[in-house]
């Protein structure tokens, strides 16, 4: 393939949203001369599936021709222009013989110079692409070997749009008298920021300096390095990060903000604006237990630090596994520590996802599927076997739900899912996590039990550690491992598994002891007619515990909408509404919301917009839009809320209510 725009012409390309490009002055011509210079952009249509798999289609770039190893990055934070400006010095290395161009990802950045080696480089812009952003392709001033590595220093600033960034006024924080910003990079949102080689085949180590506001405190995905006066700017200070294992570029994060810490462990801290940070110290304080079981489990912790961030509501996730520094959504503060799970999840990231990586997005179970795995085996130790398997039955049903939401014959419920012309955002959902967990504890089952299959998940890592995989290089790895059990593993239908639409071809077997209550308490409602509603009460829940609650309502999720006076009798004796635990409050309310409970719209609404983590305002306002009472005031909330949401949330939310911009 070609990439474009190498010779001696560009054609400057349209601007894109938030900012102009700036471009070297160049004559445009209308039809540009293309160079034989990398492969795999601008596109691999039609390729053979071998190429394929090597390709990312979520990236214009080529690390087959030029690598990207090391960031410098220089930046100033700039709340009044809403804009991240400075250097990104990167350290490229020639993966070809002879090598005169680095095509770089981009998205509505804009470039105002490109140096090579100190020297002045011509840079242009292709032709902007709905998703992906807009191809950056520079010409070295020389010639490149095979093995040579250049010093490629670009001057940019981020657009106040960027849809990596989200920014926010005083008000729209806890304290009311500071700004905030922070960065979510995951999937392919990097090159909002900075231009970069915005996929996971990539890894750097990163070095930063970052100026803010000396009121402010910045944290990056890095271990600390200090912090001293901005010597430009007195009403500035620059905070120094180093991040020294090699990270894909959506794992790069920075968050600024009014932010306090409190010591939870011997290399965690627990940071948050001061209103949240004693009760999120509270909450996150079995950080350190996790972290050691996960080190029992999958080898040694690489990483130094371990620190959380509790985020603004609007954070889009429950949690992201930013390495160093997890970010984590205030909705996990229940006040009994029983959402601590997703810590769990973030924690065992730290091998399964930043040490190992996927490859392409195409392949993001790897990252999902293993960490889930990894999770339920620290919550198996920590509170028992039957609670490992009581949690993997609850991400059964999740997934039950998840097909049901996207239909069992759509493509992104394959585990294996084809993203040409796709993009990752509107294909995520929690296929590749419960999909990918579920074939793991099937084989796990298949091969000797939990103690063999955790041998493998250790060796794994260990012999994939700081690199990028497919699902080949995984399921050889598997065979090789399992050699004695290769009758087995050919048993196993890997190509439904993997290539296969809709539900696993194999259900794995689950202890179901603590799940037995909450299926025959959710039997009950579902049989009960008008006469029986007098036969429940509030001792129904005397024993249950939280997660117990939480599998009662999904199971109830999982059928056909109960009649509406189902509801307003669960109400009366179960009080549901005076709970603030957001995953029972979640399902309780899209419970109502499908029963056409009129009483239940404002409350649903409100649980909508006052946080934003995706997995439950999307599907609230998806079952607000579907309830015809409902439908108008959805959108009207929505419109007006759209603004103050974080932009991914905001795009997708605006499909499902079909209001895309």
């Amino acid at each position: 393939m070609h990439c474009g725009f190498c010779g001696s012409h560009a054609v400057p390309p349209p601007s894109p949203r938030g900012g102009r490009h700036y471009t070297s002055q160049r004559p445009a011509l209308p039809s540009p001369r293309r160079a034989l210079c990398c492969t795999g952009w601008p596109g691999r249509a039609g390729r053979a599936d071998g190429a394929r798999a090597m390709a990312d289609p979520s990236s214009f770039a080529s690390p087959a021709c030029c690598l990207t190893r090391h960031l410098h990055l220089r930046c100033r934070a700039d709340f009044g222009a809403r804009v991240l400006r400075g250097t990104a010095a990167l350290t490229a290395r020639a993966e070809r013989e002879t090598l005169r161009c680095l095509v770089l990802d981009t998205k509505d950045v804009q470039v105002f110079k490109v140096t090579v080696n100190g020297q002045d480089a011509q840079f242009a812009f292709g032709e902007k692409h709905s998703f992906k952003g807009t191809p950056l392709e520079i010409t070295f001033p020389n010639e490149l070997r095979r093995g040579q590595e250049a010093i490629v220093e670009i001057s940019f600033e981020s657009s106040p749009q960027s849809s990596a960034l989200q920014w926010f006024t005083p008000e729209q924080t806890s304290g009311k008298k500071h700004p905030f910003l922070f960065s979510q990079c995951q999937a392919i949102h990097c090159r909002a920021i900075f231009p970069c080689q915005d996929t996971p085949a990539v890894k750097l180590t990163y070095y930063a300096e970052i100026s803010v506001p000396k009121e402010l405190v910045a944290l990056m995905s890095a271990n600390r390095d200090g912090e001293a006066p901005d010597p430009e700017d007195s009403a500035h200070k620059v905070y120094r990060f180093s991040q020294n294992v090699p990270v894909p570029c959506y794992l790069f994060a920075l968050v600024v903000g009014a932010l306090e810490s409190r010591k939870i462990g011997p290399r965690t801290l627990v940071w948050a604006e001061k209103e949240l940070v004693d009760k999120s110290a509270y909450e996150f304080s079995e950080a350190e237990a996790m972290l050691k079981t996960a080190e029992d489990l999958a080898g040694p912790y690489v990483w130094g630090q371990y620190d959380l961030l509790v985020l603004p509501p609007s954070f889009p996730y429950g949690g992201m596994e930013n390495p160093c520094l997890t970010f984590v959504t205030p909705t996990l503060l229940a006040g009994d520590r029983s959402l601590s799970n997703v810590i769990a999840h973030e924690i065992s990231h730290s091998w399964t996802g930043n040490l190992v990586t996927n490859k392409t997005w195409e392949h993001f179970w790897l990252n999902e599927g293993h960490t889930v795995y990894l999770e339920r085996r620290i919550g198996g130790r920590l509170f028992g076997e039957q609670f490992r398997h009581f949690q993997a039955l609850g991400g059964w049903r999740e997934l039950q739900n998840s097909i049901n939401t996207l239909g069992d014959k759509n493509p992104v419920t394959n585990l294996v899912i084809n993203l040409d012309e796709v993009d990752p955002d509107v294909a995520y959902s929690s296929v590749p996590y419960e999909k990918g967990f579920a074939l793991l504890f099937y084989l796990e089952q298949l091969l000797g039990g939990p103690d063999v299959f955790i041998g493998f998940l250790k060796a794994y890592v260990q012999t994939f550690a700081y690199k990028s995989i497919v699902t080949e290089d995984w399921k050889k790895f598997l065979y090789s491992y399992f050699k004695d059990k290769v009758d087995i593993l050919d048993k196993v239908d890997w190509n439904s598994w993997f290539h296969a639409p809709g539900m696993p071809p194999v259900k794995p077997t689950y202890d179901t002891t603590l799940s037995n209550a909450c299926i025959a308490l959710s039997q009950r409602w579902i049989q009960a007619k008008e006469s029986d509603l007098g036969s429940f009460s509030s001792a129904d829940l005397k024993e249950m515990s939280s997660h117990q609650l939480i599998e009662f309502l999904a199971l109830l999720l999982l059928e056909e909408p109960l009649p509406l006076s189902h509801v307003q009798r669960m109400q009366e004796v179960y009080n549901f509404n005076a709970i603030n635990n957001s995953e029972i409050r979640f399902r309780w309310l899209r419970l109502c919301i499908r029963s056409k409970w009129e009483a239940a719209i404002p409350l649903a609404l409100k649980m909508a917009t006052d946080q934003g983590r995706m997995k439950f305002t999307r599907p609230l306002f998806r079952d607000l839009y579907g309830f015809d009472k409902s439908r108008d005031l959805a959108v009207k909330t929505f419109l007006e809320h759209r603004a103050s949401m974080h932009p991914v949330t905001s795009m997708l939310v605006g499909k499902d209510l079909k209001q895309d911009q």
